[in-house]
């Protein structure tokens, strides 16, 4: 057997053959992607001085002792337009985020003074009921970020967050790379339509529509699911007929069964034994060029797999610099785990801890639950067992 990552580094390989193209998107479509070249800001964050609260900007020093009236002399709305400055014995009306008038160095919030909140006229005067300290309610240019500052790197994955950060520096497109088209392939002479009456032998192809699933919750552009039975034959045409893909995943076919269609297809595949559970027979190579990850065919080891080694494929492609969320959690059951192997384990959060998602823990054809886990309770190969009050560490999906 070979480690995790000897077999991870294998795989992360083969993204060496692929080189992806880069587009340029608008904001509305860039979320998911992954950004190619530094992102700096064309400017400040705040760009202006601006109020954090809807009141009356003032000067600190007229405000020392409360209560006392100010003549307001105008009103900064949050838009463009001249605003009066604030002198001694005046205030000015402001509204959150707008422009701090000259001269002010404080915002006392309405609820502060005798004004009320709301749509109302400009008053002549205001009263402020308690002193606000200077600088207090101000959010200062720059604050958040300078013009010329770093905003994201290269590689960076953009989120809902990292697209809203673009937005308030100065950016309406963005330069990303082309997401990773991917083909999944489902072996199996039992598998069949999700939604079809079972035959004797038959059951569901949940493996296509999970592997299909996960590669585009991952950044990938799926666009072939197919399933395959156990002639190698068939198979290879299978392969040959896929649309023009930079990844093909396939599900089963790789154990050391009588009827294992990837094993006989060989066409230039490495096979191994991974030192992990589930998922301990795997192969990956390439096809025609194009890189092929084979996951073994219980659903549990072909999900398991995916964020072992498919995800850290993807982002090798695309250059995403993804960390894994991973902490410790303390294990709130006994169980068992494989002497030598790595084991993953499906597990759900709970206020003291995880526990597994099943009772039987991490057998591989468990699927129907796989939805209840939350996270992977991961096992060091040196141990045998778990027992309550472990520190394991968790690795997030």
């Amino acid at each position: 057997m070979i480690t995790v990552e000897a077999y991870r580094d294998r795989v992360v390989a083969l993204a060496a053959v692929r080189a992806l193209e880069v587009d340029r998107v608008p904001l509305a479509e860039a979320c998911g992607r992954v950004l190619v070249g530094d992102l700096i800001a064309r400017f400040p964050v705040p760009p202006f001085d601006n109020s954090a609260m809807d009141g009356f900007a003032v000067r600190a020093a007229d405000i020392v002792t409360t209560p006392v009236d100010l003549a307001v002399v105008g009103e900064s709305a949050a838009a463009g337009g001249a605003i009066p400055a604030v002198r001694p014995g005046t205030a000015v009306r402001v509204m959150t985020g707008a422009r701090v008038p000259p001269g002010a160095d404080a915002v006392v919030p309405v609820e502060l003074t005798d004004q009320v909140a709301g749509p109302v006229p400009l008053p002549s005067r205001v009263r402020i009921d308690e002193r606000v300290a200077e600088g207090r309610h101000i959010r200062r240019a720059a604050e958040d970020l300078a013009a010329g500052d770093l905003v994201l790197g290269t590689g960076a994955l953009l989120t809902p967050a990292a697209v809203a950060a673009a937005a308030s520096v100065g950016y309406g497109e963005l330069v990303v790379r082309r997401r990773p088209r991917v083909a999944v392939v489902a072996t199996g002479a039992e598998l069949v339509a999700p939604g079809l009456a079972l035959a004797a032998g038959e059951i569901p192809d949940s493996n296509s529509v999970m592997v299909a699933a996960l590669a585009a919750a991952a950044g990938a552009d799926v666009v072939a699911v197919r399933r395959s039975g156990d002639d190698a034959v068939a198979l290879g045409g299978m392969l040959a007929d896929l649309p023009q893909v930079d990844v093909v995943f396939t599900t089963g076919g790789v154990s050391a069964g009588a009827y294992e269609p990837l094993r006989q297809l060989g066409a230039g595949l490495e096979f191994c034994s991974v030192a992990m559970q589930p998922g301990k027979p795997q192969a990956c190579g390439l096809v025609d060029d194009v890189p092929l990850v084979a996951f073994p065919g219980n659903p549990v080891s072909s999900f398991v797999s995916f964020q072992v080694f498919g995800r850290p494929l993807l982002d090798a492609l695309t250059g995403a610099r993804r960390s894994m969320a991973r902490g410790l959690a303390t294990a709130l059951e006994d169980w068992r785990s494989p002497p030598g192997r790595r084991q993953y384990v499906p597990v759900v959060v709970e206020p003291g801890g995880v526990r597994p998602s099943h009772a039987r823990g991490s057998g591989s054809h468990l699927v129907a639950s796989l939805h209840r886990a939350e996270a992977l309770a991961i096992v060091p190969e040196e141990r045998e067992a778990v027992v309550v009050g472990d520190r394991l560490e968790v690795m997030g999906f």
